[in-house]
């Protein structure tokens, strides 16, 4: 598998079989950890308003906070690895070097 040279990284996001509760839980604790501006209404992820959705730009943010450590992206077995850049449109999955 080749990666496009522009979008090489990796970024966490939310398993998308994970419920929602565990989802609000992994948005509480990452925003109580950093900015989630980004994902309240207004913000350029708030679309789609989705646990789901709410939960990988937060784990992302957080995961990427902390040094992108695989141990930053567990969220007790929730959250995964992905090498494709995730953003859409207006919202810009964070990935700092």
């Amino acid at each position: 598998m080749s990666v496009n040279s522009q979008s090489q990284g990796d970024w966490c996001i939310a398993n998308s079989i994970t419920d929602n509760d565990k989802l609000i839980k992994n948005i509480d604790f990452a925003c109580s950890k950093i900015d989630c501006e980004i994902i309240m209404e207004g913000g350029s992820c708030y679309d789609p308003n989705t646990p789901l959705n709410h939960a990988s730009v937060a784990m992302n943010l957080y995961y990427q906070a902390q040094g992108r450590h695989l141990r930053d992206c567990y969220f007790d077995g929730s959250g995964l690895i992905t090498i494709i850049d995730p953003s859409y449109g207006c919202c810009k999955f964070q990935y700092r070097k």
